[in-house]
């Protein structure tokens, strides 16, 4: 019997005036974006997008989640130890998500609002931001026979932008990959009978949407030290822009930068997503008596 069509929920991270900058620089919202991924790899499915930073955004209800096979958070400009009317509903979601049992699954952001919300801390990291990409992400044991990796090698880059890390591991953290950056580049939590699978990098963002943030970021780029000046920035932005309209014929530019094929092909750099819906998502939409 064919399992019937997921229903998939997206969970946009950020406010109305960011999402508002993404979408002049991009054309899409990082959820809209999200949204187009997850059809990548599950084209039947149904997806829905929340709001929770937006002034008056009406949530689900904790029966209302139930009713999703699977909720991502996508990431957020935010910084999650600011709390407020922006961060604590985003927080009390992930809860609710967590007492609903929904597979559950974030990038960047989504993997410090699940942390919190399972009881640990977000910091700013003392080393500084990891920006562009993070290299050398390597596999725990427990993350090399972990099905969110299936197919990745114990070594990889991808994909990243982000300042804060998750600092005080909460009780039901198993941590799957790190690097020198960051001792948690991805992880699971148990959290109140739901599981979280995460990731601190960006599988879902291509070259262009990975130029189209360091457009946003501006300034940041060169006062802190990554590039020279704006004309070096611009360039870089430029060449990331070239490297993704031909990835074959500009293997100069995949050369100059170390931008290898895990991040080029778009089944490598996704891989986590992927495998969290054909591994999480699918399997427990029958357990759970969906199908």
């Amino acid at each position: 019997m064919a399992q019937r069509p997921l229903r998939l929920l997206v969970v946009e991270g950020n406010t109305t005036e960011t999402c508002d900058r993404i979408r002049k620089i991009t054309g899409k919202t990082l959820s809209d974006a999200y949204g187009d991924v997850l059809l990548r790899y599950a084209p039947e499915a149904t997806v829905d997008v929340c709001f929770p930073a937006f002034a008056g955004a009406n949530l689900p209800d904790p029966a209302g989640l139930e009713s999703y096979d699977g909720i991502a958070i996508t990431g957020s400009a935010l910084n999650v130890y600011d709390r407020g009317p922006t961060i604590d509903p985003q927080i009390e979601l992930a809860r609710a998500i967590y007492r609903a049992k929904v597979p559950f699954f974030g990038s960047c952001w989504g993997l410090q609002v699940a942390s919190v919300a399972a009881g640990g801390e977000v910091r700013r990291n003392s080393k500084g931001r990891e920006l562009g990409i993070a290299r050398k992400i390597t596999l725990t044991g427990f993350g090399s026979s972990h099905k969110l990796h299936a197919g990745r090698p114990v070594i990889f880059d991808a994909p990243c932008v982000h300042l804060d890390e998750v600092g005080i591991n909460p009780e039901g953290l198993t941590v799957t990959a790190y690097n020198d950056v960051s001792d948690v580049q991805a992880g699971e939590i148990r959290h109140e009978g739901g599981l979280f699978w995460g990731v601190q990098y960006h599988p879902e963002f291509s070259l262009l949407d990975l130029a189209g943030v360091l457009m946003r970021y501006g300034p940041v780029l060169w006062n802190e030290g990554f590039f020279p000046g704006e004309g070096e920035a611009a360039g870089f932005i430029e060449d990331l822009r070239a490297l993704h309209a031909d990835p074959v014929g500009r293997w100069d530019l995949a050369w100059r930068y170390g931008i290898g094929r895990e991040i080029l092909d778009t089944d490598l750099r996704q891989t986590e997503i992927a495998n969290w819906v054909e591994h999480h998502v699918r399997p427990m939409q029958s357990l759970r008596g969906r199908a």
